[in-house]
C-alpha cells in the first residue's frame, strides 16, 4: 500500500473498536467524541455509523436504466461539494450520507516515481497547497496540444506529495475550514475505506505517456490487489489497452466523452463525430459518460430545450449511460427552481428513460432523488400529522410575489395556506404585496420616481408607497419578479418576471375560498401608521373583505403588532400569529405567557430557531420548545432554493433543510416560496424517521461540521441573539383612523361605497378641493 496508507489503518471501520466504544442508538455526536477523546476524525466516523442504517440499497422497483435496476450514485473525489475533492474526509462523508451503493470516484493523476494520486485538475495548485510548500515547482506543458502552466504531479514523488502537501477547496462559494488540514489521496487509500464500488478516471493518459509514465500499467498494478469496478477515460486507445487486465470480468470500460468540438487524442476524431458512432465505442467498452447537456440541452437563456435520443440509443445498442456536471451549488436551469432534486429527477424518472448512473459533487442529494422522490409524482400529500405548507407571496420563487399567476401555481404546487400581505392604496382599496414600497416589487420607479418618499416609520430608506398611489395608478404598473441574492446572479425565472396581475383582498379569498387550499394567512403591518398618518383603517379594510366574502376555510390573522392581533381576538375561528421578524436566542416564560395573551401562534425566523455561526449549523434554540410548551404553534420562515440561503450543514440542499426545521426541531408550519419542494418532501416516504426504509432525508446535527474543523479555522464566535422580553412583544393601542383621505370615486352620490371597507366622506373631499382652490388663488395673488 503506497503513500501512507498505512499509517490511516487505525481510522478505519473498527476505530470505535480500537477506542473501546461503540455507539448506541441514541447517541450523539458530542458523546461521541467525549468516549472518543475528541478526535474529529473519529466524529466523522460517528455520523458513518448513525447513517448507515438509512443508507441500504434501494428496494427493487422498475427503472428504466438498461438493467432495470436503480440508477447508482457516483460520488466525484467523494463529497467534494463540502470537503476538499478527493480528500479522506469527503470519500468518508459520501459513504455515510448517501446510499450503500454509492461508488466513489478518483480522477487518476501520475507521479514522478508511477504512483496514482486522486485529483481531479491535472494542475495541483488549483486544489492543494503544493505552491507553498513548493514555491520553484511551477512549469509548462503541452497538453492536448495547448500549453499549461502550473505544478504537476509528475514533477514530485508521491513521498513528497504525501507528506508535504495539504488539499484546499477549489471553488470559493464551498467551504474552506477544512483547507491545509487534510493530506493527498492514493487510490490505495480510497480502496482502503472498502467502498461498495470504486470507480477510477484516467483523464490524461497521452500526457503521461509523453512523460514516460504508463497509467496502463499502474492500472493493472492496482488491479492485482484491488478491485475496480469501473474504468472511465476520454481516450479510446487507453480503454483497448485495458483488454487483459487482471480480473477484467469484474470491470466496465466506460468511455468519457468531452465537449463536442473537443478532439479525442487517439482517432483525432470529434466528440460529436464520436457521439454518432456508438457502434464503434460498443467494441471496446460497456458504457458511456457523458455531460448532462448532451442529454437534457439548456438554451442561452438556462432553460431546458427537449431531450435528445442519446439514452435511448446507447440502451438500443447495450451501452450504459451516466451523466456527469451534477453540483447543487451550480444551477444549471430555470426550470429547476434551485431545487437539485428536480434536476436529478429529470434524467431518472422522466416518461422516455433513465440514464443509468449520475456523477454529482453532492451525492447525498442524488440519493435522495434516487431513494425518496424518484415515482411519486402522483402520490398525494399526507393530510395529517405533518407540518402546514404556507406560502410567502405564493409561489414568489417561480413568479412575481401575490400576483394571480403566483397563488395559482402554489396552489397547484400543494400549499396548504395562502398568504396576503396587505398594502393600501391612497384610495382606500386592500390589496396584497409583500411590502408597502412599491419599488421592490413593480416597476413604480419608472412611472412615479418623483412621488418617491421618506416614511422613517416604514423603512430607512425611500420608497415609492401604495398609500400615495391610487388603485388605478397601481394597476397601470407591473409587477417585478425578483430574487433576494440578484446581485449575486441568482436570477428568478426571468421569463416570467412580469407575469400575472395584482389581486385586490376581495379577489384574494375569493380565489382562495375556491381553491383546494385548506386556509389563508392574512398578514398586517404599519396599522397604526396607516391610522394615524394616511387615514386607512387596514383592519376594518380586513374584518369587512373577510365578512363580506363569507371565507369559510382556516383564516389565519398575522401582524408584527399585538394591537392588531387584539383587534381580532372577538373573532374565535381565527388563528392569530405573532410575526417575531428579530433574530432571538431565548423566549423566557414571562414572554412567552405574555405572548400566549395575543396569539395562537408565532411565526420566526429561521436564525431564532437554528443558530449558525458563519455559515455553519452551531446549535439549536429552545425557543420552539418554549413556545410549544405554552401550546402555541411556531411556523419558520422564510425558506427559499437557493444554495446561497442554505448552511453548509444542509449540503446546499433545500430538503435538508427542511428535514431539519420539521423532523429534526417540529415546526408546525413552513413558509416558503417554493412550495413544490416542500411538498415533494412531504410526499416522500423518506421523512417519515419513524418509518423502516433503507435510507432517510436525517436533519442536520448542529455544530458537527464544525467540530471537524481546527479551532482556528471557522468565523470568529459571533454574540449571541438578544432575548425576547415582555416589553418586546407589547404594543400600545392602535390608534384611531383619522378623517383625511381621498376616497375613491363613486359613481352616484347614493351608492358611496368605498372598497374593503373604508368610510365615505362627500364632505371632506369638498373641504379638500375647497383647499387646492383657495391655495391656487393665494399663489396667483403673488
Amino acid at each position: 500500500m503506497m503513500g501512507g496508507a498505512k499509517e490511516k489503518e487505525g481510522i478505519g471501520n473498527l476505530a470505535c473498536l480500537h477506542f473501546g466504544w461503540a455507539p448506541k442508538e441514541t447517541s450523539s455526536p458530542k458523546e461521541f467524541v467525549s468516549a472518543t477523546g475528541g478526535m474529529k476524525l473519529n466524529v466523522l466516523l460517528f455520523i458513518v455509523l448513525l447513517r448507515a442504517a438509512a443508507a441500504a440499497v434501494v428496494s427493487p422497483t422498475k427503472w428504466q436504466t438498461l438493467s432495470g435496476n436503480a440508477p447508482v450514485v457516483v460520488a466525484r473525489g467523494g463529497f467534494s461539494g463540502l470537503f476538499p475533492e478527493s480528500s479522506q474526509f469527503a470519500y468518508q462523508f459520501a459513504q455515510s450520507t448517501s446510499l450503500k451503493n454509492v461508488v466513489l470516484y478518483c480522477d487518476v493523476q501520475l507521479t514522478k516515481d508511477g504512483a496514482g494520486i486522486c485529483r481531479s485538475d491535472l494542475r495541483l495548485d488549483n486544489s492543494t497547497t503544493i505552491a507553498a510548500v513548493f514555491p520553484k515547482g511551477r512549469t509548462t506543458y503541452s497538453v492536448n496540444g495547448r500549453p499549461v502552466q502550473g505544478w504537476f504531479s509528475i514533477d514530485f514523488t508521491s513521498d513528497q506529495l504525501y507528506n508535504n502537501v495539504t488539499l484546499i477547496q477549489s471553488i470559493f462559494s464551498r467551504p474552506s475550514i477544512f483547507d491545509g488540514s487534510l493530506p493527498v489521496s492514493m487510490v490505495e487509500d480510497v480502496a482502503g475505506l472498502h467502498p461498495y464500488q470504486l470507480w477510477v478516471n484516467v483523464q490524461y493518459n497521452t500526457f503521461f505517456k509523453e512523460h514516460d509514465l504508463d497509467a496502463a500499467d499502474y492500472i493493472r498494478s492496482v488491479s492485482r490487489e484491488t478491485i475496480i469496478d469501473y474504468i472511465s477515460s476520454p481516450e479510446i486507445g487507453f480503454l483497448k489497452s485495458l483488454s487483459g487486465l487482471p480480473g477484467r470480468h469484474k470491470t466496465k470500460l466506460i468511455f468519457r466523452f468531452m465537449e463536442v468540438d473537443d478532439v479525442e487524442p487517439s482517432t483525432k476524431k470529434t466528440y460529436q463525430a464520436l457521439l454518432n458512432d456508438l457502434v464503434t465505442i460498443k467494441s471496446f467498452a460497456s458504457g458511456i459518460l457523458v455531460p448532462k447537456s448532451y442529454i437534457w440541452p439548456v438554451n442561452k437563456d438556462q432553460y431546458l430545450e427537449a431531450h435528445t435520443s442519446l439514452v435511448t440509443d446507447a440502451h438500443g445498442m447495450g451501452l450504459e449511460v451516466y451523466a456527469y456536471d451534477f453540483a447543487n451549488d451550480a444551477p444549471a436551469s430555470y426550470n429547476y427552481s434551485f431545487d437539485p432534486t428536480v434536476e436529478y429527477l429529470q434524467f431518472i424518472d422522466n416518461s422516455n428513460f433513465s440514464v443509468d448512473g449520475v456523477l454529482t459533487d453532492f451525492p447525498s442529494t442524488a440519493s435522495e432523488a434516487v431513494a425518496c422522490l424518484a415515482h411519486n409524482e402522483n402520490k398525494p400529500i399526507p393530510a395529517k400529522g405533518r407540518s402546514l405548507i404556507i406560502t410567502h407571496n405564493g409561489a414568489s420563487g417561480m413568479f412575481a410575489g401575490c400576483t394571480d399567476v403566483a397563488y395559482q401555481r402554489a396552489v397547484e404546487d400543494g400549499a396548504d395556506v395562502l398568504d396576503c400581505s396587505i398594502q393600501m392604496s391612497k384610495d382606500g382599496v386592500a390589496f396584497c404585496l409583500d411590502s408597502a414600497d412599491l419599488m421592490g416589487h413593480t416597476t413604480a420607479a419608472a412611472a412615479f420616481m418623483p412621488r418617491a418618499a421618506m416614511v422613517p416609520e416604514i423603512q430607512q430608506n425611500n420608497g415609492i408607497f401604495s398609500f400615495d398611489l391610487t388603485w388605478s395608478e397601481i394597476q397601470s404598473l407591473k409587477p417585478a419578479l425578483t430574487s433576494p441574492l440578484s446581485q449575486s446572479g441568482l436570477a428568478r425565472n426571468p421569463a416570467a418576471k412580469s407575469e400575472g396581475k395584482f389581486m385586490t383582498l376581495a379577489d384574494f379569498l375569493q380565489f382562495a375560498k375556491k381553491s383546494t387550499v385548506s386556509g389563508i394567512l392574512i398578514n398586517i403591518e404599519n396599522a397604526a401608521y396607516l391610522a394615524s398618518k394616511k387615514g386607512l383603517g387596514v383592519v376594518d379594510a380586513v374584518s369587512t373583505a373577510l365578512r363580506n366574502a363569507s371565507y369559510d376555510k382556516q383564516v389565519y390573522i398575522q401582524s408584527d403588532d399585538t394591537a392588531v392581533l387584539s383587534s381580532f381576538k372577538k373573532n374565535s375561528g381565527y388563528q392569530r400569529v405573532l410575526h417575531i421578524k428579530e433574530t432571538i436566542s431565548d423566549a423566557p416564560k414571562p414572554t412567552v405567557e405574555e405572548i400566549k395573551q395575543f396569539a395562537d401562534a408565532v411565526n420566526l425566523p429561521r436564525s431564532s430557531i437554528v443558530a449558525a455561526s458563519g455559515f455553519f449549523v452551531s446549535a439549536f434554540t429552545n425557543v420552539v420548545d418554549q413556545m410549544h410548551a405554552a401550546n402555541i404553534s411556531v411556523y419558520v420562515s422564510v425558506l427559499r432554493n437557493e444554495f446561497l440561503t442554505i448552511a453548509f450543514d444542509y449540503f446546499s440542499d433545500p430538503m435538508v433543510e427542511l428535514a431539519t426545521y420539521v423532523a429534526g426541531v417540529g415546526v408546525d408550519g413552513v413558509v416558503t416560496e417554493f412550495p413544490a419542494t416542500v411538498a415533494a418532501y412531504f410526499k416522500s416516504p423518506c421523512s417519515d424517521l419513524n418509518a423502516n426504509l433503507p435510507y432517510s432525508i436525517l436533519p442536520a446535527e448542529p455544530g458537527t461540521l464544525l467540530s471537524l474543523a481546527s479551532p482556528d479555522a471557522g468565523s470568529p464566535a459571533e454574540a449571541p441573539a438578544p432575548v425576547l422580553e415582555v416589553a418586546d412583544v407589547v404594543d400600545p393601542p392602535l390608534p384611531p383612523v383619522i378623517d383625511l383621505v381621498e376616497k375613491a370615486p363613486v359613481t352616484s352620490p347614493t351608492t358611496q361605497h368605498p372598497p374593503s371597507g373604508q368610510p365615505a366622506n362627500a364632505v371632506n373631499a369638498a373641504l379638500c378641493l375647497l383647499t387646492v382652490m383657495l391655495s391656487f388663488f393665494a399663489l396667483s395673488g403673488h
